[in-house]
């Protein structure tokens, strides 16, 4: 089980786009996820007959390392700590660390 999964709401810790909020989109690698709104680029791309593909700059989305960010804790709109509890019924779910309280409900 991850600590952060696609679809959750997570705060920049580090690098250019520090303390930006935006919603995971997917998991790139084990390691790596692309956030909306997070670390965008220019790129200078050729342009490609065979691929009808025209050149030009062009914005694109890179990832993000898993570890320069944190997920929201909508009850104190601020960047937490993620831990793993066991509930009586014997499903594995996250939980906020400060409020002890459970994010997959």
């Amino acid at each position: 089980m991850r600590k952060i999964k696609k679809g959750d709401r997570v705060v920049v810790l580090a690098g250019k786009d520090k303390g930006k909020q935006g919603t995971v989109l997917e998991i790139a690698n084990n390691d790596r996820i692309l956030v909306d709104g997070v670390n965008h680029v220019k790129k200078h791309q050729k342009p490609n007959p065979t691929l009808s593909r025209a050149g030009g700059i062009v914005e694109k989305a890179l990832p993000v390392h898993v570890s320069n960010v944190a997920l929201l804790n909508p009850a104190t709109n601020k960047a937490d700590r993620v831990g793993f509890r066991l509930l009586a019924d014997g499903r594995k779910v996250r939980y906020f660390k400060s409020t002890n309280e459970v994010v997959d409900a």
